[in-house]
């Protein structure tokens, strides 16, 4: 069974159980500064697991594109993906536990959908521990449903509990289901452990509130939150040893071929095998970025990109490619993958231009990183016998200039010197433990903070958006936003750097719209109705048929997702804190409400 056909049975499957099917938001959330990326289909849901109820109803499905960096050294093996598509399925407070299992179970193992053979599936369910019982409603499901007790797995908070992302907020068990993928028959008991078992599902039962002092009370609204990744699920489906082997790849690949003029992958070589799938995986992540209007930059999503294209450049330098490259890459997956996310043919020519400028750019680093290199060649004293390059030096041409050691390695060689390894893998260790620290924050996941400040704040950029537009023109358009209770932060599309005059004259719109104490009002409407009505709806993909139009006096019109303030009156006084670059086209404004 192809990807294709695999989307396709799943939602089939999910509409004749009552569901409402929601289309793929962006990779970019509009309003959730844990996240840099929608890392699950539950990102865009976030106010309707809080309570607000959705214009479609309690029952949801879909498919979705998301984007992890937190596993990226395990890209390459079977399972691990950078870009990967979600299906998800969400009751809002209506079905819980046994209907969401018996649908898994359904979908896995009748032969009218995927007929997954029962003697190959496990699953795993919370444990149990101080703050929550055992889940024996889990477990009593499973077993009723036909799965023997030694294929379940009991496991711990670390392994089988969702969220919350702060401190506080909803959670919840999960119950997770692994196929076997190994060879022969599976062992009696059931070992997650065992990379074999590889996890394809995911239900997660929101039935907690985390307190601010650890207690564990229950939820009003009961939610089910689940997860199946299309491209694991699509391997196993066609008896492949992993996600690279499919369909979802295979054009990369020839392309790939094509440009080395050798076949690629070549199971000859398992270390270039890991190095073409990379390439792979990290080019068509940024494809996907990029049709979402990210560009390559330094900070948050767009370093993110520059980095995933850097690193596809050095990886593919193994494969004896050195030319630029990445553009025709580009085009296999558009032509791919276009016919279910129109949007990348949409922006082809963007992402081709962008593609060349960035691999061009990074073959000017080189050279400049070549150069960093004969200059730590230079200050050895000839008389020396035993020529080192520091470890410190050489994870600074890494982390600086891109230059992977391996490079570093060879280029000393030649001049008839040797890299402290031990040195470099004690740097590149720490700075890996800070990028885990701090992805651990930005990639956490979760459920938005809905703070009467963000509330604010959130109302705050509609206002942002609508003084830009008046100022600067309408080819102003929100690029992203990220929004915390100290402050916004609003990205938008803007050529070249505002000035002073602008910056003033933009603040003092907005304070004019605050002082006039505007109310804010809500209506449900159609997508065409709400444009044909003036809204602005630059992010319309993420909501459905049906969306929430949002209209702060006669001032603003935009479809939204929410929270916002009742009235203008109480957000108190707008201040642009600064105006920078984020990407290439994209200008970014930090402002407060004092």
């Amino acid at each position: 069974m192809k990807a294709s056909e695999l989307r396709s049975k799943y939602i089939e499957f999910f509409r004749s159980k009552g569901h409402a099917v929601i289309k793929s938001a962006p990779l970019v959330p509009e309003n959730d500064p844990t996240v840099l990326f929608t890392t699950a289909g539950m990102h865009p849901l976030v106010p309707f697991l809080l309570g607000e109820p959705h214009p479609l109803g309690r029952r949801l499905a879909n498919f979705q594109k998301c984007i992890r960096t937190g596993d990226i050294d395990e890209v390459g093996d079977p399972v691990h993906l950078t870009f990967f598509e979600m299906l998800g399925n969400w009751s809002l407070g209506d079905y819980f536990k046994k209907e969401a299992i018996e649908f898994s179970f359904e979908f896995l193992t009748s032969k009218q959908w995927l007929g997954l053979p029962l003697d190959r599936l496990a699953v795993t369910v919370f444990e149990g521990d101080s703050d929550a019982p055992f889940d024996s409603d889990a477990m009593e499901s499973w077993l009723r449903l036909g799965i023997p007790e030694n294929r379940i797995a009991r496991r711990p908070k670390k392994d089988n509990w969702w969220g919350p992302a702060g401190e506080c907020g909803p959670c919840g068990p999960d119950t997770e289901m692994f196929f076997w993928t190994g060879q022969g028959e599976p062992p009696h008991v059931f070992s997650p452990d065992d990379k074999a078992w590889v996890e394809i599902w995911n239900d997660v039962f929101m039935q907690y509130n985390k307190t601010k002092d650890g207690r564990f009370l229950p939820l009003q609204q009961k939610n089910v939150d689940t997860g199946m990744g299309v491209e694991r699920v699509a391997a196993i489906l066609q008896g492949k040893s992993s996600c690279y082997d499919t369909e979802l790849f295979a054009p990369i690949f020839e392309a790939l071929s094509s440009i080395a003029g050798k076949p690629i992958p070549s199971s000859a070589d398992p270390f270039l095998d890991r190095a073409a799938r990379i390439v792979a995986d990290h080019l068509r992540a940024a494809v996907f970025i990029m049709a979402d209007g990210i560009a390559p930059g330094n900070v948050d999503q767009p370093y993110v990109l520059r980095r995933l294209i850097r690193r596809s450049v050095m990886q593919a330098r193994k494969l004896g490619i050195s030319g630029t490259f990445c553009a025709k890459i580009a085009d296999a997956v558009i032509a791919n993958y276009s016919d279910v996310y129109p949007e990348l043919s949409a922006k082809s020519a963007n992402i081709r231009e962008e593609m060349d400028r960035e691999e061009e750019q990074f073959h000017k680093t080189l050279d400049n990183g070549a150069r960093e290199f004969e200059k730590f060649i230079s200050r050895v004293p000839a008389h020396v016998t035993k020529k080192v390059i520091s470890g410190r030096n050489a994870f600074y041409l890494y982390e600086t200039y891109g230059f992977p050691v391996e490079l570093t390695v060879e280029m000393a060689a030649e001049k008839g010197f040797s890299v402290d390894m031990d040195g470099y893998t004690e740097a590149y260790r720490k700075h890996q433990d800070l990028s885990r620290a701090g992805a651990e924050q930005k990639f956490k996941g979760g459920l938005a903070d809905s703070s009467e400040m963000t509330v604010k704040l959130h109302t705050a950029t509609h206002l942002l958006h609508k003084a830009l537009r008046t100022v600067l023109g309408e080819h102003v358009e929100q690029k992203g936003s990220n929004i915390t209770p100290e402050r916004l932060r609003f990205d938008f599309s803007h050529p070249e750097k505002m000035t002073d005059s602008q910056l003033i004259q933009v603040q003092a719109i907005v304070n004019e719209a605050i002082a006039k104490n505007m109310p804010v009002s809500i209506e449900q409407k159609t997508v065409q109705e709400a444009l044909e009505d003036g809204a602005i709806g630059l992010f319309v993909e993420k909501y459905g048929e049906k969306v929430k139009v949002y209209s702060i006096g006669d001032f603003s019109k935009e479809i939204c997702g929410g929270p916002h303030a009742e009235n203008t009156g109480s957000l108190g006084k707008f201040r642009i804190l600064k105006e920078e670059s984020s990407s290439r086209g994209v200008r970014r404004i930090k402002a407060v409400l004092e």
